[in-house]
Parts: structure tokens; C-alpha cells; sequence
């Protein structure tokens, strides 16, 4: 058996005294291992990390089987990834959770989303609001997708601010006062599917609502918490938007 895909490399772990066994979201595979023979060599070993994008070739003589891939790289962004902590944790958080996806069930649209977070890895402006997209998107994929299309208690499409944590349905700002305490924030970016210029406060609102379900739906009926590198990814990003909110003072 053999095909071919667009892979975007997610993690490797060694295999032998030469190979490594890659883990790759392709567009229409689904999450897939595979056997690399030589890539623990000094040429193949910079593009088996995550982030890359590559064309993969799958072969195996059996489907069930692990197989074996050919790897051709089409963009490393390890330099981008060494040089800065933030670009890292997001490149890990991305991989942590495309691991939640079933093995070799195709996500073609959640593989455009990380190479579109990997193709702005260097854009710190852009990247919190890609991430916070991406996770919505994986609740969906999941089949725990947020509600924006109206207001669970009035119908209304306009004004939408907060989202039921019971429901995952979007709530009206004026519907939802009153009970304000015990909702989730709903940004304006992620509502309307904006990635430029949403503010430092509706960046960590978009991260709490999307925290808030993966959380319930995904992690813990697994018996795990969220991946560290969401924690790491956050701290930094914290760290940056307090010292651009110094530099205005």
C-alpha cells in the first residue's frame, strides 16, 4: 500500500540506532506514525521536528501496519523556533492537541489551521488570535463546537458578549447581565473571526472560553489536564503584553 499527503510533523521519538517514528497531521490522512529509516542522521534530523510541513510518502504492506514514510521537506522552521520561546510553546501547544484527533481520522481543516499557525509563527501579533481560532476549531472537530449563530435566550443575532458555560451557546450582552458572573466571556474577534489587533484582555477572554471546554470535554474525561505548553505558551505571552503595556506608560 502507498500514498502521498501533505504532512505537518507533530513529534518524533527515536527507533533503533538510525531511524525515527514520526508523528505527522496530514490533510488527508488524518494523524499518522511512520517509520523513517536514517532519521537520526545529521541531514534528515532538522526537518523531524514539529512544525515542519513536508510532502510524505506512505508505504506499508499491510494498512494496519506502522509502514514507513519518505520525507520531503517543504519548510523547516526550527531557526524560528529556537529563536523564540513563544513561537516554540505555540508550535507544541498546536502538536499537543492534534494529538487529542483519533489516528488516521482526517481533519483537513484542522491541518490548514496549524499550517497557518506555523506559516505566522514569526507574526506575534497575529498568533494568540490564531490560537484561540484553532482551539475552537478542535472543539468543533470534536464535536463540542461553540454556538455563535444567536442568543440561547432571546434569538437575537446581534450584541452576542457572553457564552453559557452549560450550554456552549452564545448569550446577549443584554440578556446575559444579569447573570454576567456566571458566564464566559465571548470576544468580538473570535465571534467574528477577526485575527488582527484584538486586545491583550480579549486575547486571555478567548483563551479562558476555549481553556473552559477543552478542559470538560477533552481533557478530563481522559483523566488529564491541559497540556503544559498552553500553560508555558500563556506565561509568555503574559510576560509580553505586560512589558508593551509598561513600554505605553
Amino acid at each position: 500500500m502507498e500514498w502521498r499527503d501533505d504532512g505537518f510533523i507533530i513529534g518524533a521519538r527515536h527507533y533503533g540506532e538510525t531511524s525515527v517514528i514520526i508523528e505527522a497531521m496530514t490533510r488527508a490522512h488524518g494523524r499518522h506514525f511512520g517509520l523513517v529509516r536514517g532519521g537520526r542522521s545529521k541531514r534528515m534530523r532538522p526537518f523531524l521536528q514539529p512544525g515542519t510541513q513536508a510532502e510524505l510518502v506512505w508505504r506499508a504492506r499491510l494498512d494496519e501496519h506502522l509502514g514507513t514514510f519518505e520525507v520531503e521537506p517543504v519548510k523547516s522552521r526550527i531557526a524560528s523556533l529556537m529563536a523564540s520561546a513563544e513561537s516554540l510553546h505555540a508550535i507544541c501547544l498546536v502538536s499537543a492537541l492534534l494529538r487529542l484527533a483519533a489516528e488516521r481520522d482526517p481533519h483537513p481543516e484542522l491541518y490548514e489551521l496549524a499550517t497557518r499557525i506555523a506559516g505566522h509563527i514569526e507574526r506575534a501579533d497575529l498568533l494568540p488570535a490564531l490560537l484561540v481560532h484553532f482551539e475552537a476549531a478542535l472543539l468543533a472537530s470534536m464535536g463540542y463546537g461553540l454556538d455563535l449563530r444567536c442568543c440561547a435566550a432571546t434569538g437575537v443575532t446581534n450584541g452576542l458578549r457572553y457564552i453559557s458555560p452549560k450550554t456552549g451557546r452564545a448569550v446577549s450582552e443584554s440578556a446575559g447581565e444579569p447573570y454576567r458572573e456566571r458566564l464566559l466571556p465571548l470576544p468580538a474577534f473570535l465571534l467574528h473571526g477577526d485575527i488582527e489587533n484584538p486586545s491583550a484582555g480579549e486575547i486571555f477572554d478567548g483563551f479562558e472560553l476555549t481553556g473552559f471546554f477543552l478542559r470538560r470535554h477533552l481533557f478530563e474525561p481522559r483523566g488529564d489536564t491541559l497540556p503544559e505548553a498552553r500553560g508555558a505558551y500563556l506565561a509568555v505571552l503574559a510576560k509580553r503584553f505586560g512589558e508593551a503595556e509598561q513600554a505605553r506608560r
